[in-house]
């Protein structure tokens, strides 16, 4: 499924979970706390801005944001908290879309990157990012560490989440570094209901290299945005690249 395809008007309107995953407090209050931090007082662009469950809230923090976005029912969605003269959005793919301006901030979060199938995309991603970045500027990547220790072998599938009502499972092909989320939502009826999506992992030795690619350099990395030290059994990492500063 093309990645147009996937975020499509029926996808949009059920992506907000107000309070709750994604959007809870506890999740979203330290994202937006450390990215308004990285602003460091200056414009902030999010690549794949979607609903805006980031970027309204650090807008609100007074930090100014655009956004580029490849959807247009998920900017529909946006449009519905905030006007385009607060957050304005660019139309269009994150690897090329150029918005106005220069930003001292570029983020992509969520796992985002990943769905960029191919390494050649995932490497434009971070030129686009260094084209709109001011000298000293930032790129900040929120992105899960690849489960692959817990694939045995001969086995292509992990369960990585196990909740009331939802079950998440991810099968592999690691020879592309594909990975398909598969998400079954159900309640007590015998009915369930299933979305997919497909990503290509990164590994974070590999996403550095693309940075360098990209003139950009690795300033920080941790395993949350609370700034909690990343370990060998950490499932996702935040990771902060610096633009060189103008001499």
């Amino acid at each position: 499924m093309a990645e147009d395809q996937m975020w499509d008007a029926e996808t949009a309107q059920h992506y907000d979970t107000p309070g709750v995953g994604m959007f809870a407090p506890e999740v979203l209050g330290p994202t937006v706390d450390r990215l308004a931090e990285l602003a460091d007082g200056g414009r902030a662009l999010e690549l794949a801005i979607g609903t805006g469950r980031v970027a309204v809230p650090l807008a609100e923090r007074g930090v100014p944001v655009v956004g580029i976005e490849l959807s247009r029912p998920m900017v529909e969605q946006l449009r519905t908290k905030v006007d385009e003269a607060t957050i304005p959005v660019v139309l269009g793919d994150m690897t090329t879309a150029v918005a106005p301006g220069e930003f001292s901030l570029v983020y992509l979060v969520y796992n985002t990157i990943s769905n960029l199938l191919t390494q050649e995309e995932q490497v434009e991603c971070f030129r686009n990012a260094a084209r709109h970045l001011v000298p000293g500027g930032r790129f900040v990547i929120e992105l899960w560490v690849p489960e692959l220790r817990t694939l045995p072998p001969g086995t292509g599938a992990t369960v990585w989440a196990l909740e009331p009502g939802y079950i998440g499972l991810d099968t592999y092909d690691v020879l592309h570094q594909r990975v398909v989320s598969h998400h079954f939502r159900f309640d007590e009826t015998r009915d369930a209901r299933l979305g997919r999506s497909a990503h290509r992992y990164i590994w974070p030795a590999e996403l550095d290299l693309m940075a360098q690619l990209a003139g950009l350099a690795l300033e920080s990395r941790h395993a949350d945005w609370s700034g909690a030290a990343l370990t060998e059994d950490s499932r996702s990492h935040v990771s902060v690249y610096r633009s060189p500063a103008r001499e």
